[in-house]
C-alpha cells in the first residue's frame, strides 16, 4: 500500500523530465536525431553545407575538459559495453540515451584527431560514431555545455562524455577508452 504512493511522484518526475526534453531522440525529415533546446557551437552557415541526413560534430569546453557536441551544443557520450559495431542501448535506453542518429561529419572549423564513422542500428538507423564508440545524448543534460551523464551506471554499464583525444572525460591522455566495461547494473 505505501508504495503506491511513492509510484506517482516518480512516474510524475519522469514524465516532466521526458516532457521537458521535447522531442530528443526522434528523427527528423531529414534523418538527423532532434536534439533537447540550447544554441549551437558551429556557425549557422556550416550547417547549410552538412548533407541530408549528417550529424554535425564539433567540440565544446566544459567545466570538466573539452567534449564532442551536436549542432545544438550537447554534449555526446559513449557506452562502455557498446562494440564498434554494435550499440547495445535500444528500448528505454535509447529514450534516455538518445543516439546520434546519421553519418558524422566535422562541423565546419571543427579538427578531430579520431576517425568519424557509423554502424546501423538493429531499427535500421544509422548511428555515429566517433573513434570506434557509437554516440549518444543524455537527457539529463538540459543546456549546452552540460556533462550529467558523464560516470553514470545506468542501462547495464558506464557512460562516458565523448572527448577528442578518446579518453573518458577527466582521464589522462595515456588511458584507454575501450579498456573499461562494466556488465550487469541498475538504472534505466
Amino acid at each position: 500500500m505505501r508504495n503506491r504512493w511513492w509510484a506517482m511522484p516518480v512516474l510524475a518526475g519522469g514524465a516532466a523530465l521526458l516532457a521537458a526534453c521535447g522531442s530528443s531522440g526522434s528523427p527528423s525529415a531529414s534523418g538527423t536525431t532532434a536534439a533537447t533546446g540550447g544554441g549551437t557551437t558551429a556557425p549557422a552557415a556550416a550547417h547549410s553545407t552538412m548533407p541530408a541526413g549528417s550529424a554535425a560534430i564539433s567540440t565544446r569546453s566544459t567545466s570538466k575538459g573539452t567534449v564532442l557536441v551536436n549542432a545544438k551544443g550537447r554534449t555526446l557520450y559513449w557506452f562502455a559495453i557498446d562494440t564498434p559495431t554494435s550499440s547495445k542501448c535500444t528500448g528505454t535506453c535509447a529514450t534516455y540515451w538518445p543516439p546520434v542518429v546519421g553519418k558524422p561529419a566535422a562541423a565546419a572549423g571543427t579538427s578531430l584527431p579520431h576517425a568519424l564513422g557509423s554502424i546501423t542500428r538493429s531499427n535500421g538507423q544509422v548511428q555515429a560514431t566517433y573513434d570506434g564508440h557509437p554516440l549518444y545524448t543524455y537527457v539529463g543534460d538540459t543546456a549546452p555545455g552540460q556533462v550529467k551523464g558523464n560516470g553514470l551506471k545506468l542501462s547495464g554499464g558506464l557512460w562516458w562524455a565523448a572527448t577528442p583525444s578518446g579518453t573518458k572525460l577527466g582521464a589522462a591522455a595515456a588511458s584507454s577508452p575501450s579498456s573499461s566495461t562494466s556488465s550487469g547494473g541498475s538504472g534505466y
